[in-house]
């Protein structure tokens, strides 16, 4: 049995491992997160994009994650042939799983502050695996509004998902979506 004393004393020593526990769990969290944080700095500076796709001197300023599809449209070839050809993608972008904006034919991204861009491809890297759409570095070609995209001088799409389409077509004129996802990193000078 425990007495007064002894019940006194386990109260004192409770409340100071509580103090204790209180006290250094806010330091351990933000310590943990330091280190955290500069681990992923570490980590995304170790990692290495394709050259063909890479961007030397420009810094990225937002990276957003598509969700959507790729559409083709079966169409005649110069030879005659029937061919898949790439009409445009459909894309809903997020930012910390929020809906921030759309990519759509062009192509153009659209921010939901009104700020878009419209890229032109000008290098390419195989996707992960065949089924993967490439991933690109596209140079902003025009921009429309004042926002957060309107800086960008390149974007990268990285991170592919799907998105390819493979067989023939038969029909011209017919289309066919192919869900894929990817990161769009957006980037600027200096």
């Amino acid at each position: 049995m425990i007495d007064e004393h002894d019940s006194t004393q386990l109260k004192h020593a409770l409340e100071n491992q509580r103090r204790s526990i209180t006290v250094s769990f806010p330091k351990n969290a933000v310590l943990t997160a330091i280190f955290l944080t500069g681990s992923l700095v570490n980590a995304t500076a170790q990692t290495s994009l394709p050259e063909a796709i890479a961007a030397p001197g420009e810094t990225a300023m937002l990276r957003l994650h598509a969700e959507g599809a790729q559409v083709y449209e079966c169409k005649t070839s110069a030879d005659g042939a029937l061919a898949w050809a790439l009409r445009e993608p459909i894309a809903t972008l997020f930012l910390d799983g929020k809906t921030v904006g759309r990519h759509y034919a062009g192509p153009n991204w659209e921010y939901i502050d009104g700020s878009a861009v419209v890229g032109e491809v000008v290098g390419t890297a195989p996707g992960t695996v065949a089924n993967d759409i490439p991933w690109l570095k596209l140079g902003v070609t025009s921009r429309r509004g004042s926002g957060v995209l309107s800086p960008a001088t390149t974007v990268q799409r990285i991170n592919t998902v799907g998105g390819k389409l493979n067989g023939a077509c038969y029909k011209a004129g017919t289309y066919e979506s192919v869900p894929y996802s990817a990161d769009y990193v957006f980037l600027r000078k200096g």
